[in-house]
């Protein structure tokens, strides 16, 4: 497993990808924070990251599943993926090397945003005025997030050898977790809470508060650990 997660985050490392998604991010979040007037703190008054912890999760949606799309759907076009499974490696080490290679790169993304946090602590009156516990309970469930998003995106890559189509099912399905449960809900006033309770949106928000719930954290891991489940599976399968 060791060998793949470092092969694998050699080759994001050695290609534009992990470049343009840190790039990307940074200067998408940077933009909403501090330039975009509906949205930049200094227009907004308060001393709080609420942008990034609320728009991140929109474009992690497209940025990491531009990430996992080719984790296995590049192995089946280029016809390696055979030769990846006559190593003598499980089908669970490959898959879980593959996504905490991903899942690595999007911390390494998330990394530098703490200069947001020292940046706007400063800026604050008194300085230091900014909710830290809120800001760790936040960065606790942007990180999984990002786990649950990695593991979708692996899944969505097992199941195509188009890294197109990759692509567009992972962030259909990230989306779907994300927004798709609390839409449904409204459906539905009766059961409107248990139908959230199955969607990441509900855990995130209550992570977000600063109160980090022991439901909320297995929640994510379930979800990411079914997700790394059934693209096992799939690779079991040997159907491609």
């Amino acid at each position: 497993m060791i060998r793949i997660f470092a092969k694998e985050f050699n080759s994001y490392l050695n290609s534009l990808i992990a470049y343009l998604v840190i790039g990307v991010f940074l200067t998408g979040i940077g933009l909403l924070l501090w330039v975009f007037p509906e949205t930049s703190v200094l227009d907004y008054g308060f001393a709080d990251m609420e942008t990034l912890f609320s728009m991140g999760p929109y474009v992690l949606i497209f940025l990491i599943p531009a990430i996992t799309m080719k984790s296995f759907a590049e192995e089946k076009k280029l016809g390696t993926m055979e030769l990846l499974l006559t190593k003598p490696l499980t089908d669970f080490d490959i898959v879980l090397g593959k996504f905490l290679a991903s899942f690595l790169l999007v911390l390494v993304a998330l990394l530098p945003t703490l200069i947001y946090y020292f940046s706007i602590s400063r800026l604050g009156n008194p300085v230091g005025n900014i909710d830290t516990p809120g800001v760790i309970g936040s960065y606790i469930g942007l990180s999984l997030l990002s786990f649950v998003f990695c593991a979708i995106g692996i899944f969505a890559s097992s199941l195509t050898a188009n890294q197109i189509v990759s692509f567009i099912l992972a962030a259909f399905l990230c989306f779907i977790f994300y927004t798709g449960f609390d839409s449904l809900a409204t459906l539905s006033s009766a059961s409107a809470l248990m139908i959230k309770q199955f969607g990441i949106l509900y855990h995130y928000e209550a992570l977000s508060k600063g109160l980090v719930d022991s439901r909320d954290v297995i929640y994510f891991l379930s979800v990411a650990g079914l997700m790394l489940l059934g693209a096992k599976t799939v690779i079991g399968s040997r159907q491609w």
